[in-house]
Formats: structure tokens, sequence, C-alpha cells
């Protein structure tokens, strides 16, 4: 009797539960307005983040699918429970840019328990076997981009990648994304590697000394932090009179921040101009920077053609298709291989902004000159 009211209960129990939301239902006989897509971006302090979710989601809605938009402003717990409730919700598809990498398992384990298949937006989720797919930009050439900027802006390389017949020594220092994301250690390999004849043969020099990706990384991206560390940095390393010579950095609010304690240490005015600076995300207070002479470059990753990306996979998964990819050997979680879609950079100075940001619509004239996007 005890061994057929255990069973009992067994069967009342899965009876109740049911499979859940996005379990095994056939979504490939549903009408878009009857699925349900999870998006979950990681913070609305970046202006690139609030353009990739507006993208993803217009994009799905003008397909007729439910959009869940969520942000968690760089909160990991935040982003752990709301990808919890979009689980809970009945979210059909999962599309994850996440904070921290590795801090998700159990959230994808859930979705995979209920067959949700998730997308890794930008950003590749680490240590999970629950990943299906991933859409990007090739992050190792963003740094490789980034590190040739610079040394274009240094007068080092002409703009076909040439070398000059600048000699060395060039002060130089390094900064880095946070070190949970998984995208900056691609992105600071990629320019290292690019670097590294240069800083072997003494032509650039980094006068801190400190090139390792630990020392150089920013947490959260944040542009107070770069800030914070550029004045640091000027403070420990700049005060025999000697003049910092450029500066790779590898997204647009961490160049702000760096400019910021430039100027503020005199860079623009009596200790000589601003020397070139890197950036990524063409963020549009950056491009004005570019336009005014401030900032040297930025490398442009359309969120246009991202979006449109994940809505493909997204739109493939629901179909029960298999999303096209064109990497399916470079990213490596830790568990597995995941299978990509990967977009090409392009890399903006001055004379690049009308034709790159301008001429595709991406930007304005006006919203350019004022450093504001509407």
């Amino acid at each position: 009797m005890a061994t057929l009211s255990g069973a009992l209960l067994v069967l009342g129990l899965a009876a109740c539960g049911g499979e859940g939301a996005g379990a095994s239902t056939d979504t490939a006989s549903q009408k878009p307005a009857d699925l349900t897509i999870g998006v979950a971006m990681p913070t609305q302090t970046s202006e690139r983040w609030i353009a990739d979710g507006k993208a993803v989601k217009e994009k799905l809605e003008a397909k007729g699918y439910k959009v869940d938009l969520q942000y968690a402003n760089d909160d990991i717990p935040t982003q752990s429970q709301q990808v919890d409730q979009l689980i809970t919700r009945g979210a059909d598809v999962l599309v994850i840019a996440a904070i921290d990498g590795t801090a998700l398992s159990s959230q994808l384990q859930a979705a995979a328990d209920k067959k949700i298949p998730v997308i890794a937006y930008d950003r590749l989720i680490r240590g999970s076997q629950n990943v299906d797919f991933y859409v990007s930009f090739d992050n190792y050439k963003v740094g490789v981009a980034q590190a040739k900027a610079l040394l274009r802006g240094l007068g080092l390389e002409s703009a076909d990648g040439a070398k000059t017949s600048k000699a060395g020594p060039i002060n130089i220092e390094l900064f880095a994304g946070s070190l949970d994301d998984n995208n900056t250690h691609y992105f600071f390999q990629g320019a290292m590697d690019t670097l590294k004849p240069y800083l072997d043969d003494g032509t650039l020099v980094v006068k801190s000394k400190q090139t390792k990706l630990e020392q150089v990384a920013t947490l959260r991206w944040q542009q107070e932090a770069a800030q914070k560390r550029m004045e640091n940095l000027l403070t420990s390393s700049y005060n025999d009179g000697s003049k910092v010579g450029g500066v790779l950095s590898p997204y647009d609010g961490i160049s702000r921040g760096i400019i910021t304690a430039l100027q503020n240490a005199g860079y623009g005015k009596t200790a000589g101009p601003v020397p070139p600076i890197t950036g990524q995300d063409a963020e549009i207070a950056s491009v004005k920077l570019i336009n005014d002479g401030v900032q040297s470059s930025t490398i442009f990753k359309d969120t246009r053609l991202l979006a449109e990306q994940a809505v493909n996979a997204a739109e493939a998964f629901l179909q029960k298709k298999t999303p096209e990819a064109n990497d399916t050997k470079s990213y490596d979680n830790g568990v597995k291989v995941v299978p990509a879609y990967l977009l090409p950079i392009q890399t903006v100075f001055k004379p690049d902004i009308q034709k790159a940001l301008v001429d595709s619509q991406y930007y304005t004239a006006a919203e350019v000159a004022a450093g504001q996007a509407k």
C-alpha cells in the first residue's frame, strides 16, 4: 500500500505540475502572437545596451512576437532573478546578454528542463552546456582593430597598416574591460598580440608597467573607475614630467573616463594635446569627441545587425530549425563549443563618421554635432 500510495503521489504531482512553460510545445505550429521571447540585457547605464534592447524588441515585435525585455542594471542577482521570472512567465526562447558569464548556470538548467532554447547575446555564457547559440562580433578581431587604431593614431602605422618610419619610445597605458565579461579576454588578447612587436622592441613603453589583464581590467566597464585609475596612473607614473603618448581603451565609456582624467591634468591645454585614445561601440558622446578631435577612434559594431541575427536565431529555434552559424569552432565556454554567428566590425576615425555612421542612418549629422541621440 505504501508503495502504491507513493507511486500515485508521484503521478499526481506530475499531473499537477505539467511540463511547464516552453516545455514540449510545438512552437512551429503556433502563430508569432502566441509566442514570447524573453530578453535579458545587462544595464541601462550604457547607451550601447539601451540600443541593443530596443533593436531586438522592435525587430521581434515587427514579426509579431511578444517580447519580455528586462534590464538588470549591472546587478548579478537581479539578472538571475529576471531570467528565473522570464522562464516562469512562459518564455519560448531566451536571449541573454549576461553581466557575469558564469553566474546563470541554474537558470540555464531550468530553461533546458523546459526545453527553452538559450541564445547568448554578444557575451558568451560560460560553464554551462545549456547555451544553444551565440550571436556576436569577432571579439579577437575587435582587439586587433583597437590596437591597429592606436598604432595609427600614434603615427606608427598608416591607414593601410603599413609600418611608418616614426621611432619611439612612446609611453602608453593599457585599459581592459570587466573580467567577468568573456569578451574582455578576447579584446585584450587581440590587442596585446598586435602591440607585442612594438612593446618588445621598445617602440612602445607601458610606463606604469601594468600590462597584465588583471592589472588593467575595469569592473563593470565603469567610466568612473577608468577615470580614477587614469588619475592614479598620472600621479604614480607621470609625476616626473613625462607624458602619456597614447591609451588603449576597450570601450567608449572607459575612454571618456580616461579623457576626463587627462583633461583635468592639463592635457588638451597646458600639458599638450590629448593623446590618441581608442574605444568601442561608437557611442554618440564619443563620436562627437572624435568629430571634435578629442578621442582618436572607436570600433563600430552595428547593433542593428546583431539584433537581426538574434531574431533570426530565435525564429529558427521556434520553427524547430537549426540557426545558421558561421563559426562552430572558436567559442568554447568551458563545457561545450557553442555555435556562433559573428558579424563584421568597422574602425571609425573622424573621416569615417559620415560614411559609417551618418550615411548608414545609425546617427544623424545633427546627433553627431550635439553628441546626443534622440
